[in-house]
């Protein structure tokens, strides 16, 4: 049993955004340390940025508008705690304390995350997909329930009827769709608007490609400050992290659909 959100279902557009931003973060600075936390919803987008980078409000606004629309945006920027910047003065080490999973995909997952990219080409706009064993809903707005009907014969769709959806209609937080993003690898930390010096980035990257290559579960627990995880340096888990958001095309992109 799986749900997927596409990426203009309002969670998602939090998550986009504060990845937005720190993409941003590192067009400033090679290894910046940020946080960002989003709540959108109804016209209004509040942005609240720990960080050690020198951000320009103009910019964080056109990339809220870029992705939101004509919304008006709440930000502040404050500086990272000093005792969490210290902690990477020499070199990368694990910022913050947690457990994390990765587990292997399901075929189950894999068939409605194709789902879920297919039926956003055809209609971008806020949708919400779970397949339960044979079971398929598609709650899908804006859309033609007869295309739909024609492309999924056995799906049940928009069970309450049409919908608009979208941040005028229902409000939306970062992290709060992580089962979409991480499937049965879900644990205590969220994927998204974190630097990858944070172990809720850098870790669950790193467990969740490792159990994608051994076909095996990875269970792993740091504590903050941490030089070694699984037995390597935390520094190549980094790397790993940062190799793997370059590969999808920065931090938003990554926001947009998460691990798979």
């Amino acid at each position: 049993m799986i749900e997927k959100v596409n990426p203009k279902h309002p969670d998602k557009v939090a998550d986009r955004i504060a990845g937005a931003i720190v993409d941003i973060a590192y067009r400033t600075e090679q290894n910046p340390k940020i946080a960002v936390e989003v709540l959108i919803g109804h016209g209004v987008c509040h942005v609240v940025i720990e960080t050690t980078a020198d951000l320009d409000t103009r910019e964080i606004t056109s990339a809220v508008r870029r992705i939101a629309g004509n919304v008006s945006p709440d930000i502040m920027i404050v500086p990272q705690d000093k005792h969490l910047t210290a902690n990477q003065e020499h070199g990368f080490r694990c910022g913050d304390n947690g457990i994390f999973k990765g587990m292997p995909l399901t075929l189950e997952q894999k068939v409605l995350s194709n789902i879920a990219r297919n039926i956003y080409e055809k209609y971008p706009y806020d949708g919400k997909y779970i397949l339960e064993c044979s079971r398929l809903i598609i709650c899908q707005s804006n859309a033609d329930r007869e295309e739909l009907k024609a492309m999924y014969p056995n799906a049940e769709i928009n069970p309450l009827g049409d919908w608009t959806g979208g941040t005028d209609v229902d409000t939306g937080a970062t992290n709060r769709k992580l089962g979409s993003d991480m499937a049965d690898s879900v644990t205590g930390g969220g994927l998204h608007g974190k630097d990858i010096s944070k172990a809720d980035v850098s870790v669950n990257i790193y467990a969740f490609l490792k159990a994608q290559e051994t076909g095996k579960p990875v269970e792993l627990c740091c504590a903050i400050g941490d030089d070694t995880i699984d037995g390597i340096p935390y520094s190549d888990i980094v790397k790993t992290a940062r190799e793997y958001i370059r590969s999808v095309g920065g931090f938003e992109k990554f926001a947009e659909w998460g691990l798979f």
